[in-house]
């Protein structure tokens, strides 16, 4: 029982911290601010999720970023409707401090000892493993971050770009669909 508390504190530790990230991110684009508690939230959900699903359930880091990302996408849609904001505003912020900066880093730092280990096959056929694996892992997760979030803005398309419009005003209807 002890366990399953110290994996939720953890969860939560990790939720928070990716919140705080997720308000900086946010920042940087200058929402709104009402905007701002709803990117944290979405943050903290999507990263804890993504956290337990590699930590209890053994799920790989890139099957995991992608239900968190996805999580943040369907979340991302009713709070969108409450602030009169586009989902985009709300999950990339969210999104980035999932980014598998780690690996994208140790991605080009093999690729550079690569090209300094040409003439040293062994060298050289490590780092070239090496920055395979990295890259491929770097590339799998962006994937999945970004078909996650989206996903749901692309099944519910016309709640999606509806929910941000003005319902008081009346509009003349057209004929185009979304």
């Amino acid at each position: 029982m002890n366990e399953i508390w110290n994996t939720l504190g953890e969860a939560a530790c990790d939720g928070f911290f990716a919140a705080i990230a997720a308000i900086g991110f946010s920042i940087i684009s200058n929402p709104p601010l009402r905007t701002l508690p709803y990117c944290a939230l979405l943050a903290a959900v999507g990263h804890a999720t993504r956290f337990l699903l590699t930590s209890s359930a053994g799920m790989d880091i890139a099957s995991a970023s992608f239900s968190g990302a996805f999580l943040i996408g369907w979340l991302s849609l009713p709070f969108a409707s409450i602030v009169k904001s586009p989902t985009t505003t709300l999950y990339i912020p969210a999104l980035l401090p999932m980014v598998p900066g780690m690996f994208a880093y140790k991605t080009i730092l093999a690729m550079h000892q690569f090209m300094t280990h040409l003439n040293d096959n062994d060298a050289a056929s490590f780092y070239m493993n090496d920055f395979l694996k990295n890259g491929v892992t770097a590339f799998t997760i962006l994937f999945g971050l970004a078909v996650g979030a989206s996903l749901p803005t692309l099944i519910l398309r016309r709640y999606s770009f509806s929910m941000t419009r003005n319902k008081d005003k009346k509009r003349p209807a057209t004929t185009e669909t979304i």
